[in-house]
């Protein structure tokens, strides 16, 4: 594999200059910004010339991470030219959240083959059920087939995401990229390091997505309770207490979900994936410490076992809420990931809306608040 990663800003323009060699039919493109339409076009155009025949995957952001520092208003790219990896792309429109596992399901039978090895997947951030797409999709596929990704960002905005489809940015779309080859390695970290918030508490009142009530009291109506003053500032304030759903499987721990929107006519929660009733749940709270360690837990847990110093690509996937709560130490948790690689590899990736990836027992789910990471290489 040979890479490169590259990022642009509309003021200083591209930090170095097109290797237009690295285009090909088993090149993978990744396109990470948070610029707006204008200035994203303008370097788009030049990345539609230099690189034309690549798969192209990417999303819009809430921050992007190149090599160990934190970007903004910029566009960050690698570019990934396989050697012995076959790549095959599959897309789908998604109008709301209730289609998620149908778009799954959907592309998980475009994808399927004998020697496919793994999946990245990007999704519009704010019409999808997160943990419903993934089903729709592992449903599909060989139980072996690694699965990672996330959810495009909109910074805390929560407005408008987008996907990249057909080398442009595109609303209410989700693409996938299949991977095949038995040189091609894939490994995976993912870690929080938030903490558990009050007693243990259970959902009394879900519809998929979207919590209505916990231990018989109306779910956002609890959230103002811990929030207090900062319940002015919902959505984004709700970030700062995630819900840790305790998991069947001791081994998995949590599944960490973070909140989307707020209704308040019904009192209700949507959050970024499923939050099923009868589940037990604890409300969870920020510490710098553990966040930052977190991080570094993560890469420390991606098995490197046959790398032999070759071209590595580390996508990097963190949620929005760690942003907001570590503000100006979030590049401390870049850091910490960017010391546990090994040196001379790649690291790019984005602040996100949820993000994708196996848990302890094999099982992939969507998960909020963690530091995900994807590494490839080939032997």
């Amino acid at each position: 594999m040979q890479l490169k990663t590259y990022h642009y800003n509309a003021g200083q323009g591209w930090s170095q200059p097109f290797d237009s060699t690295l285009d090909s039919q088993h090149t993978m493109l990744l396109v990470l910004s948070s610029l707006g339409q204008a200035e994203l076009e303008s370097g788009l155009k030049d990345l539609r010339r230099a690189f034309p025949n690549a798969t192209w995957v990417g999303c819009s952001t809430a921050g992007e991470i190149c090599g160990d520092a934190l970007m903004d208003q910029s566009l960050v790219v690698a570019v990934a030219r396989f050697e012995h990896t076959r790549l095959r792309l599959a897309s789908a429109t998604i109008a709301e959240s209730s289609e998620s596992q149908m778009v799954g399901t959907q592309l998980g039978a475009a994808l399927d083959a004998p020697d496919l090895k793994a999946v990245f997947l990007l999704s519009d951030g704010l019409c999808v059920n997160g943990s419903s797409l993934i089903k729709g999709l592992t449903d599909n596929l060989d139980g072996q087939v690694i699965v990672t990704g996330g959810l495009a960002g909109d910074g805390d905005r929560f407005e408008t995401t987008w996907v990249m489809q057909d080398q442009a940015p595109q609303s209410h779309r989700i693409t996938a990229v299949g991977l095949y080859g038995e040189r091609l390695r894939v490994s995976h970290g993912s870690k929080g390091g938030w903490d558990l918030l009050g007693p243990e508490r259970r959902i009394t009142g879900s519809r998929s997505n979207v919590l209505l009530s916990i231990d018989g009291q109306p779910a956002l109506a609890l959230y103002k309770k811990y929030l207090g003053e900062r319940a002015n500032g919902l959505p984004a304030t709700a970030l700062l207490f995630p819900l840790a759903i305790l998991n069947t499987h001791a081994k998995d721990g949590v599944t960490v979900r973070t909140v989307l929107s707020v209704n308040e006519e019904e009192n209700s929660i949507t959050f970024a994936g499923d939050v099923p009733e009868g589940s037990t749940v604890r409300l969870m709270s920020a510490n710098f410490e553990r966040l930052i360690n977190g991080a570094g837990e993560a890469a420390a847990s991606i098995m490197l076992d046959d790398y032999r110093g070759n071209a590595l690509l580390t996508i990097g996937i963190s949620c929005i809420g760690r942003r907001l709560v570590l503000g100006q130490r979030t590049e401390e948790e870049i850091e910490e990931v960017r010391h546990a690689l090994p040196a001379g590899s790649e690291l790019v990736g984005f602040y996100s809306y949820g993000e994708i990836s196996p848990l302890a027992s094999g099982r992939c789910d969507l998960h909020n608040q963690t530091m995900t990471l994807t590494s490839f290489w080939e032997t």
